[in-house]
């Protein structure tokens, strides 16, 4: 087996993981977190998300939150934006970086975006159009790649399909959603191997949610498949509203944790990442579910 040396996490907890939660962050609780995981070495990091407050009241501050977060140069910043009017909102900011978004399944898109699958590439062209004007980057997600909470196994042809028209429009990299955390890592290694050997020019990143407790064997596989990015997120914070039955993500700290027992590099320290949980913990006021060595740390 080869691993890489190093991994790029990018860290979605102020985001995906944020806009799951009843407890509302108030802006300065989103600053401490946000500083304290740059604190710890992360580099990455999902901020906020453009969607309308209405839809998802937990994120409405996003322009507040990007004009306080430290614009430091070693840290690559992105928000979520649904559509050309969150473009316009996020286009008002310092953002270089965004994330746009579609399933892979065209029941959970509907209920996710409001539209077709179709409808989302035409939409997310747009995105993409005026991103390039701006010199803006574009970062993609699909949702329900390896399975849909509606339709069940999502075929391999059509995340291909959706990969091609994404790469063609100018994003630089697209991530692989298992929003519901139904993957496995044979599908995994599947799905990553046909897709990067039709597109091998593209960069590649793994979304898992852990629902089933397989997203960490599933990160070992897309390693495997030549991945070399993942998003997680602080404390196993996530889910998605649209997506019955999704739980959270891989917990940051857990991906960390056995990153570093295999040797691969995150640049990321591991006791100032698990410090960094009793801001949340005091949020949300509830404990965190941490593996015992984590506990030790905590003290």
């Amino acid at each position: 087996m080869i691993f890489p040396e190093s991994i790029k996490i990018v860290e979605v907890g102020p985001r995906d993981g944020l806009q799951n939660e009843c407890t509302v962050f108030n802006i300065e609780q989103k600053l401490q977190l946000i500083n304290s995981l740059i604190d710890s070495g992360i580099k990455n990091i999902e901020v906020t998300s453009f969607v309308h407050p209405k839809i998802i009241p937990q994120l409405a501050d996003a322009e507040r939150l990007l004009e306080l977060i430290p614009w430091n140069k070693d840290v690559n910043y992105n928000a979520l934006v649904p559509n050309e009017k969150g473009f316009e909102r996020s286009a008002k900011t310092n953002l270089r970086e965004i994330t746009v978004f579609l399933s892979a399944s065209e029941s959970h898109n509907k209920k996710n975006t409001n539209c077709s699958i179709s409808d989302s590439l035409r939409r997310i062209e747009n995105i993409c159009r005026l991103a390039k004007e701006s010199d803006i980057k574009i970062r993609a997600i699909i949702a329900t790649a390896f399975g849909c909470p509606f339709e069940g196994e999502v075929p391999v042809e059509r995340v291909l399909l959706i990969t091609k028209e994404l790469y063609r429009m100018g994003c630089y990299e697209v991530a692989l959603g298992d929003t519901i955390g139904v993957a496995n890592p044979r599908q995994v290694f599947d799905v990553f191997n046909t897709i990067r050997k039709e597109l091998p020019e593209l960069s590649y990143a793994a979304h898992f949610h852990d629902t089933n407790k397989m997203a960490l064997a599933n990160v070992v596989t897309a390693m495997q498949a030549g991945v070399e990015i993942f998003d997680s997120s602080i404390g196993g914070l996530g889910g998605c509203p649209f997506a019955p039955g999704a739980t959270g993500n891989v917990s940051t700290e857990n991906l960390v944790y056995m990153l570093n027992k295999m040797n691969i590099e995150t640049g990321i320290n591991l006791k100032k990442l698990i410090n960094s949980i009793s801001l949340i913990e005091e949020v949300l006021n509830r404990k965190i579910e941490l593996i015992p060595e984590f506990k030790k740390i905590k003290k």
